[in-house]
């Protein structure tokens, strides 16, 4: 019996691949090279969790200087240079992705040449909002009411049709709020428009109106799916945001256990309906009532799972090695309570400073500060450059230990 349902599982997974175009999963060992398309934080965490494995690293990345090409060897050019391609996948085992804007062409290009558990499929429909809403839909999972816009007239209408508040946003590109425009009241339409679709007269990107969800807070889950279709979550965190920047992960979420349970189901519906390998960071609303829609994904590691790189028996960047080299997706489990709080450009000599020094309230509310930067060369406003994270015997501790140090007040 035990026979007939092994063959059964293969034969389901092969007609998959078949469908779907995936490549048989291969089972990558550590001494093998796993090749990082995008040479920047997420890559840089990546290696150093894999290295540790014992795998190797080599990221494609334009910057000399890439905060993953510091740690790891690096080929520099630009992403959709496919002479670089092809040297990416000669000297690589498996290759990912660390960011999910990546040329279409060259991700293609990629997946003939090299092995790319994670396919070119789950880019094209994580690049644009329209595909995404639509898969997301198809695994069973609620998102806002929206509606595709094109013109300012179908604005109108999507508007009319769904009631204010809405957000426009474009329907590709766009992160930290970038590409997008809350509209409260009808005579801001036209300008919410011109916001979002500059210069856009004949040729008007594509638009996507979403329904305003007033929620009580914003959780994300990070799901993994391996090569062979393994399936984990990791415990939600509940996100802060500040200027449509991520400030605050706090875990364990602020909410009752059955919907972070449901959170969890939900991610896992999703990476499993879609195919996913590697990890896909899934982004909810909770309404008052209890409620989720997702409101965006992303096939990668995620902000919001920094988290677990202290406070997890398992990283998220290390579940990510794991999954793409179709190792057994490691134990999830939260070993104690964390906030993650961001470190800006404007914040990170403070940060430092507080994070390194003897600190009499650390200790005295019992949190450990966990320091993280990402060897990015140049400081800017508003750009991540590290984070922290406070491990603690109960959030409102870490909390407290982020307003006491003026984090994020400068």
């Amino acid at each position: 019996m035990v026979k007939a349902e092994g063959e059964a599982i293969a034969a389901g997974a092969e007609a998959e691949r078949e469908e779907t175009g995936a490549q048989p999963p291969r089972t990558l060992l550590p001494g093998a090279t796993i090749g990082v398309l995008g040479g920047g934080q997420l890559g840089r965490m990546m290696a150093l969790s894999g290295s540790a494995m014992g795998y190797r690293f080599v990221a494609l990345d334009p910057a000399k200087d890439a905060p993953c090409g510091q740690v790891t060897p690096q080929i520099t050019a630009a992403y959709n240079d496919r002479d670089a391609a092809r040297e990416l996948a000669r000297r690589s085992d498996v290759i990912t992705y660390e960011f999910e804007n990546v040329d279409a062409g060259v991700a293609a290009l990629l997946t003939e040449e090299s092995y790319v558990p994670q396919g070119s499929a789950l880019l094209y429909t994580t690049q644009h909002r329209l595909r995404e809403k639509a898969a997301i839909e198809a695994a069973g999972v609620p998102v806002a009411p929206y509606r595709k816009v094109g013109s300012l007239a179908e604005l109108e209408a999507a508007a009319a049709d769904l009631g204010l508040p809405c957000v426009l946003k474009t329907a590709t590109g766009g992160y930290d709020g970038k590409g997008q425009a809350v509209i409260r009241r009808p005579e801001e339409l036209a300008a919410a428009f011109r916001q979002v679709a500059p210069g856009a007269q004949a040729d008007v990107p594509e638009l996507v109106l979403e329904k305003f969800i007033t929620f009580k807070c914003e959780i994300s889950v990070i799901a993994a799916r391996s090569a062979s279709g393994e399936v984990k979550s990791f415990p939600p965190a509940e996100n802060i945001h500040v200027d449509n920047i991520l400030h605050l992960s706090i875990v364990p979420a602020r909410v009752p256990e059955e919907i972070q349970r449901r959170a969890c189901e939900l991610a896992e519906r999703i990476v499993s309906g879609m195919k996913a390998v590697g990890l896909l960071a899934v982004e909810m609303f909770v309404t008052e009532d209890g409620e989720l829609f997702v409101n965006e994904l992303a096939p990668r590691p995620h902000n919001s799972g920094h988290y677990t790189m202290d406070a997890c028996v398992t990283s998220q960047f290390e579940q990510h090695v794991r999954a793409i080299c179709n190792l057994p997706l490691g134990d999830t489990k939260l070993l104690t309570p964390v906030v993650m709080v961001n470190v800006l450009g404007q914040h990170l000599d403070g940060a430092v400073q507080a994070a390194c020094r003897a600190n009499e309230e650390a200790n005295r509310l019992g949190v450990s500060p966990k320091l993280h930067i990402y060897g990015k060369t140049e400081s800017k406003t508003g750009r991540k450059m590290g984070h922290i994270n406070l491990l603690c015997k109960d959030t409102g501790d870490g909390l407290s230990w982020v307003e006491q140090t003026n984090l994020w007040r400068n």
